[in-house]
């Protein structure tokens, strides 16, 4: 179904005013080199944002735009060769709408980034598309594994008008910090394709995005006048250092989205731009991502170390071996060596607090450390000869992660090589001779490095054992 307006008779007998009208605030008096440098380049699209940019942004930076959550912007799709533009065989071309994240680290987590704010606003989109408002868009369609990405059809003959709306704010995507939050900038990216041999829509033609930070209602024209009102106080020659504020936001060209082409038959998650090569996904499963899938396979023959010297492919078992699976299509062309270059702080920025932290421990070889040590020695019986070179008696070391009753019983029945269900209890000899029963409270009092003489005594009433603690 094609949404379309009553429009002026002029908006297709004149489309090239039009251009020019959104175009206006960047072509000023240079408009004709302009025309003629758009008409000469390989692609006719132009797309353009009806919102302000900001004017504190240094010349040789990139704009920033700043939209309020919510609110319904106007993308202008233009063909700026009109009818010269023969290279397409069908009438219609589809362009692919998302906001994703502009910081590259933030773009390594996106997935736990979207998957966090889904959790936090069950039901809700990053992106909508205002079908109300949109003028010459066909079969708009939305997906709810894709929350940030809108698609649509038009027809590259008469400029068309998507109205979008950002639902999520920069700084959702903040953590807190001392002084205050400074939210996040975000990117609009726009890809358009055009029917291939197949009847598909994967032919990619063009690719634009330009950078902006969403804002609660109102703040984001609070913050743009705040903007206008600090460099109205610079100096003249401070304010020549930056770009005067214009009120649309031209997209600029750029690289087509990773993995796009598959965007409308693929249920796995958007991947980061910054991996060209092999892009990253991760698949969406009942509303989360499992870092342990269900019959997960362990694959043979992986080291319990990862080396430097570790090939890709040993990287990727030994990630997998590891239970680190949904981080393996991102670090899919690392070498041992360019992991264990990563540190501690970048691995958590990647993967997150959780799974940042155990991937560098494990890679480093970093174990937890027992939370108590004791030293036990086996009673042997009189007329049993030493065991030891020497005469002397041998130690056992037991390490206990948790300082329980039950994790001493378990270590305990390892040494005897029995259950710890045969432990019925466990007894302390002082040297009064008189037998304290031990309970969580005093294997808490227990000093680090104790030593102590171990003697078994059989439970009549059971198939078990008293353990003497001398």
């Amino acid at each position: 179904m094609l949404f379309s307006h009553s429009q002026p008779e002029s908006y297709h007998q004149h489309s090239a005013s039009y251009i020019r009208e959104a175009l206006a605030p960047f072509l000023k008096n240079e408009e004709a080199r302009l025309m003629a440098e758009s008409a000469s380049k390989g692609s006719p699209f132009q797309y353009v944002l009806c919102a302000a940019t900001s004017p504190a942004v240094k010349q040789q930076e990139e704009t920033l735009t700043y939209l309020n959550q919510g609110q319904s912007y106007e993308i202008r799709m233009l063909n700026r060769k009109l009818v010269e533009y023969t290279d397409i065989s069908s009438k219609y071309v589809k362009s692919v709408v998302r906001v994703v994240f502009h910081d590259r680290r933030l773009q390594y987590m996106e997935h736990q980034q979207l998957e966090g704010w889904k959790w936090n606003r069950p039901g809700d989109r990053i992106l909508d598309i205002d079908v109300p408002l949109s003028v010459g868009v066909a079969e708009p369609r939305t997906d709810s594994l894709q929350l940030n990405t809108i698609e649509f059809l038009w027809d590259p003959l008469k400029n068309a008008s998507v109205f979008i709306q950002v639902n999520c704010i920069s700084t959702e995507f903040t953590p807190r910090k001392h002084g205050g939050e400074k939210g996040v900038p975000f990117r609009i990216q726009v890809d358009t394709f055009t029917l291939n041999e197949s009847g598909e829509y994967m032919d990619h033609v063009h690719s634009s995005s330009c950078q902006i930070k969403v804002f609660k209602p109102k703040g984001a024209d609070r913050k743009l006048k705040t903007d206008r009102e600090k460099m109205d106080k610079k100096p003249l020659q401070d304010r020549e250092k930056y770009q005067p504020s214009h009120d649309t936001t031209i997209l600029t060209e750029c690289p087509p989205w990773p993995d796009t082409l598959n965007i409308h038959s693929s249920s796995s998650s958007t991947p980061s731009p910054v991996y060209h090569s092999s892009p990253t996904s991760c698949t969406f499963t009942d509303g989360n991502c499992s870092p342990t899938p269900p019959g997960e396979l362990v694959l043979p023959g992986c080291s319990d170390h990862l080396l430097p010297s570790s090939s890709p492919q040993d990287t990727q078992q030994w990630l997998q071996q590891h239970r680190f699976s949904p981080y393996s299509r991102l670090f899919t062309s690392f070498s041992g060596a360019d992991l264990l270059r990563m540190s501690r702080e970048d691995l958590i920025q990647i993967c997150g607090p959780a799974d940042g932290i155990r991937l560098f421990n494990t890679m480093k070889g970093r174990y937890i450390q027992p939370r108590l040590t004791i030293y036990v020695c086996q009673q042997q019986a009189r007329n049993q000869p030493p065991i030891k070179p020497g005469g002397g008696d041998v130690y056992h070391a037991l390490y206990l992660d948790e300082l329980t009753l039950l994790d001493l019983s378990e270590k305990i029945a390892m040494l005897y090589n029995i259950s710890s269900q045969q432990i019925t209890q466990i007894y302390r000899q002082k040297a009064t001779g008189i037998h304290i029963l031990v309970c969580d409270e005093m294997v808490k009092n227990f000093s680090e490095e104790t030593s102590f003489t171990i003697n078994t005594i059989r439970d009549e009433s059971s198939d078990g054992f008293h353990v003497v603690l001398k």
